[in-house]
């Protein structure tokens, strides 16, 4: 059977728009994939421990804090930066508080700048991407495990880097169903 006229344009249309939903559909787990397995776009590794080898050569890290534009939290690195031997186990914390009459729940993205050294920093526990919940007046210091991975100084391109800076954005998210139910009752039980 053959299609002309307008019966092939819409069979075309048809086919575009599903071809371009799926590409839509498929681009953010594959973006992170190639992201998590290149180091492209500051993404870092990860790993269950910390390195088995450890340099005498030391690296800054930078600590960089932001949030989202309506994100009523408060939120900064700790320390503003370390200097660390390559392959040695760092740990650096995030101070993050509520200064609202209501429970607010945030979820955190990261990146590590310069793009070269993204694949070289590798984490061993972090806060980011788990949702936090924190109360009215709640304060918190949110660990982060890392260490950058010897192999950076073999890098044609990434054994020059002498600072790597870590970056967290807040974003704020919804309460999860069972604090949500709970949040008008509190917020009631206050006056």
């Amino acid at each position: 059977m053959k299609l002309e006229g307008p019966k092939k344009t819409v069979a075309q249309t048809v086919g575009v728009v599903l071809v371009m939903g799926s590409l839509s559909w498929a681009s953010v787990p594959l973006y992170d994939w190639f992201c998590s397995v290149t180091g492209f776009g500051g993404e870092t590794s990860v790993a269950e421990a910390g390195s088995d080898e450890v340099l005498e050569q030391t690296i800054t890290v930078r600590f960089d804090a932001s949030k989202e534009r309506d994100m009523p939290w408060e939120f900064r690195p700790v320390q503003r930066e370390m200097e660390i031997r390559i392959g040695e186990t760092g740990l650096a914390f995030y101070e993050a508080y509520n200064p609202t009459d209501r429970p607010v729940a945030g979820t955190a993205s990261y990146n590590v700048a310069p793009f070269d050294a993204g694949g070289y920093f590798t984490k061993i526990d972090c806060f980011c991407f788990e949702l936090q919940v924190l109360e009215p007046g709640q304060r918190v210091q949110m660990p982060v495990t890392f260490y950058v991975d010897p192999d950076i100084t073999r890098d044609r391109d990434a054994k020059f880097v002498n600072h790597i800076t870590l970056s967290y954005t807040f974003y704020e998210t919804d309460l999860p169903e069972e604090q949500a139910a709970l949040a008008p009752e509190t917020r009631t039980g206050l006056n």
